[in-house]
């Protein structure tokens, strides 16, 4: 497999981590104390954990292409937890910014 192609894979894996780590820091929001609990912690654990695999990433591509897939594909992650776990609504202007990343990917994809 292509290094290029495997560093695009844990990027997106660490997207995917992320919002794990952010669902429990959402969780985590709905207690109180808000940060001295377990929700807190394991969400905070589950960020550490991230840097490992941006080591790898960082090695064998560019700062910037990894930055920017990395957060379209958490803001797509959220939108999908947000949506069908908390029951949160979009309006035509968040849905028309989704659209707009999705299309922000092909062009890297195209170009980088």
């Amino acid at each position: 497999m292509n290094i290029a192609i495997l560093s695009f894979l844990v990027i997106v894996l660490l997207s995917l981590v992320g919002v794990v780590g952010d669902f429990f820091i959402k969780m985590a929001s709905k207690n109180t104390p808000l940060i001295y609990n377990w929700w807190f912690v394991i969400g905070a654990v589950i960020y550490a954990l991230t840097a490992f695999g941006w080591v790898f990433a960082m090695k064998y591509a560019k700062l910037s292409i990894l930055g920017v897939i990395y957060a379209v594909f958490t803001v797509l992650f959220l939108i999908v937890v947000g949506v069908f776990y908390f029951k949160e609504s979009l309006n035509t202007y968040e849905i028309i910014g989704i659209f707009l990343a999705i299309v922000s990917l092909i062009l890297l994809g195209r170009f980088a």
